[in-house]
């Protein structure tokens, strides 16, 4: 009888353990779905995705051709460390806005508007500090855009994912020259900037002008010396020279 029941207890124990080590695989597993999305345990679909590739680690995932799902940094998989410096940041640490560095009442917005229109752009008044209406060609689609309401300006770098490589090391004054340099300032459809998001070209590419794109986004890279902020991450400018070579 003793026998039996120290068998009964060693059973559920070795079951809990078991169950523990089901639950911590579960959570390290990267699930990479049907639609090539690889889901960490931190991903909204993580529990809702049944039919999938598992892979030991995001790396791997990523490595296979695999992307992340919208709207989720890598860094967000990578530990506390990046996790912080996601959580660190904001629009603000690299100014309040669009700035007007000579005074001249025309901010960074208004003078990329009337570098990139192909004809004389129209103010709103005679102080000729916003623009309104000119002729600007979306480097994301080839379209012929009219109205300066109808534009964003987008960041080719956008700020969030500098911030991720390396921004995040800089003073406040390199952090502004970045978000209103010229060479990092395009004027796209609302729509399109808006679905770009924070993403850099290897999870998101535009319609038209890939290369044009993806050179741009290299060139920003090397001249402000943006890197991977954690060993764990690939070299954006090594992913980008190989995706730069598939498109141009």
């Amino acid at each position: 009888m003793l026998f039996n029941a120290r068998k009964k207890l060693f059973c559920v124990f070795v079951l809990c353990l078991s169950g523990l080590a089901e639950q911590v695989y579960a959570t390290d597993l990267i699930k990479k779905s049907n639609s090539g999305i690889c889901h960490p345990s931190e991903s909204s679909w993580y529990e809702r995705t049944d039919d999938y590739t598992p892979f030991n680690s995001l790396d791997e995932c990523l490595a296979s051709g695999g992307r992340l799902p919208k709207g989720m940094s890598a860094n967000l998989h990578t530990g506390r460390d990046s996790a912080a410096i996601d959580a660190a940041y904001s629009r603000e640490r690299f100014g309040s806005g669009w700035a007007d560095t000579d005074g001249d009442c025309q901010d960074s917005r208004a003078e990329a508007l009337i570098e990139t229109s192909s004809t004389p752009v129209i103010f709103n008044n005679s102080s000729r500090c916003r623009v309104v209406r000119g002729r600007w060609i979306s480097p994301f689609t080839g379209e012929v855009i009219q109205n300066a309401s109808s534009i964003d300006i987008d960041h080719v770098v956008p700020l969030r994912w500098a911030w991720e490589h390396g921004a995040n090391e800089w003073s406040e004054q390199k952090r502004e020259q970045f978000a209103n340099d010229p060479r990092n300032l395009w004027p796209v459809e609302l729509s399109l900037n808006r679905s770009k998001g924070a993403r850099g070209p290897m999870e998101w590419l535009p319609p038209a002008g890939q290369c044009q794109y993806i050179s741009r986004f290299l060139r920003l890279v090397k001249i402000y010396g943006l890197h991977s902020t954690s060993p764990r991450l690939k070299d954006p400018s090594r992913e980008i020279r190989t995706l730069l070579k598939e498109h141009c």
